[in-house]
């Protein structure tokens, strides 16, 4: 999120500084290399690195010193608990609190916090020394696999802050975003921060309500697809975030949904709704292996079973909790080999994390070699017009569980394979 931020800025403009105290990072970035993969980035970021315009430093102190606005774009991993981490956070904050004296700096966070966080960072600074400076913040709703396009055209640029000239300094910057109509939202800090949580909460709840909706469909002789194109057409509903499948991951969605409710839990408030949320999307997944289960009676022992897709999306390479990852889990402990094909998590940021048990394919026919079973766990557009009679051929089995519904139950099952998805009649039986 940093890394996109920074790179846009300079590309509108702007003299940016991304400082980090990765120097292995810091030294790829210098080399023009991305560490992530994200659509359009490695472009930008070469792009405004040659011109100038984007810098990569390991000194705090000259990227402080030298800038006007200072974004905290650092990680708030969950701990233990579920609560956000915030250790990173007030570390940075205390490091620009020491460096901020003489000229006006404008400190934003833009790591996604709960509410209080950018009070306790002006805190920290006041602690520290620091003087002649204003706080923000501006929560980000980037999506992963089209962070550097949701920039350059957002749909809402949410500001948070108790000074005017500090939102004027971000309505400045932010204009070049806002030509095709004015998308900008000026609200208090505490409400800036707690809008990113609802909205996030928000997408998880839809998508954990259709993947509960697909399993009153499965028990009605209902087709959920059906019942989506009925929903959808209703103005206040609409058609996004109503596609069941295995269950949401990635870095945003689980990770701020148990904030919400550890958040709240602290606060002695029950968040039952975010709490049925959560639920939903674990016990989705167990839905799938349960299905598993029956087509594998005998327990997965032996079984080779191929895996279409490791991230948790496409058009990422982010593993972290990946619905497709849990499922190899647990069907490789119980004595299945897998082989997992995907464009581009094996060669990733995290691929050293992959279990190293899962064999790489390179292609996704590779995958389907002697396989048991598919799993469609990732909806990479590769994936969705492939060549069945080849899979056919491929398999020792035809058996695909789509995670991700992007097959036709009656087109599959009239080319011969038993088919297993979210929320249709099932005929794999």
């Amino acid at each position: 999120m940093g890394l996109v931020t920074g790179a846009c800025f300079a590309d509108s403009g702007n003299t940016v500084s991304c400082a980090d105290i990765d120097t292995a990072k810091i030294e790829a970035l210098r080399g023009g290399r991305v560490p992530f993969h994200e659509p359009n980035l490695e472009e930008f970021v070469k792009k405004n690195a040659a011109d100038g315009r984007l810098v990569f430093s390991d000194n705090a102190e000259s990227t402080v010193t030298e800038s006007d606005i200072v974004f905290i774009a650092v990680g708030t991993p969950q701990s233990p608990a579920g609560a956000p981490d915030l250790r990173f956070v007030f570390d940075v904050a205390g490091e620009i609190g020491d460096l901020c004296r003489g000229d006006y700096k404008l400190i934003v966070t833009k790591s996604t916090v709960p509410p209080g966080t950018t009070e306790r960072v002006r805190e920290i600074m006041l602690e520290r020394g620091a003087t002649n400076f204003d706080v923000a913040s501006n929560p980000e709703f980037l999506k992963e696999g089209s962070a550097v396009k949701d920039f350059l055209s957002p749909d809402r640029v949410v500001i948070g802050t108790d000074s005017p000239r500090a939102e004027k300094m971000l309505r400045s910057l932010y204009s070049p975003y806002m030509r095709r109509g004015e998308r900008f939202i000026s609200i208090s800090i505490r409400s800036s921060e707690v809008a990113k949580y609802a909205s996030n909460a928000m997408l998880a709840t839809r998508i954990s309500f259709m993947n509960e909706m697909a399993g009153f469909c499965e028990k009605m002789g209902a087709s959920i697809s059906e019942v989506r194109s009925v929903m959808a057409a209703d103005d206040r509903i609409g058609d996004k975030f109503l596609y069941p499948g295995v269950g949401y991951g990635g870095s945003c969605l689980p990770k701020d949904v148990k904030a919400v409710i550890e958040t709240a839990s602290a606060l002695g408030l029950d968040m039952k709704v975010c709490s049925a949320v959560d639920e939903v999307n674990i016990r989705q997944r167990d839905i799938f292996l349960s299905r598993m289960r029956d087509v594998f009676p005998q327990g997965f022992s032996g079984a080779n079973i191929a895996f279409w897709g490791v991230s948790f999306k496409p058009n990422t390479d982010d593993i972290r909790e990946a619905p497709g990852i849990h499922i190899m889990k647990t069907v490789m402990d119980e004595g299945a080999s897998v082989r997992a094909h995907d464009p581009v998590a094996f060669d990733g940021a995290a691929a050293d994390s992959i279990d190293s048990r899962i064999v790489r394919a390179h292609t996704p026919y590779e995958a389907c070699k002697g396989a048991d079973a598919l799993f469609i766990s990732t909806e990479w557009s590769q994936y969705r017009q492939p060549d069945f009679q080849k899979i056919l051929s491929a398999m020792r089995s035809p058996v695909v569980f789509d995670g991700r519904n992007i097959y036709s139950p009656a087109e599959m099952e009239g080319m011969g394979f038993r088919y297993f998805c979210a929320g249709e009649p099932s005929r794999g039986d």
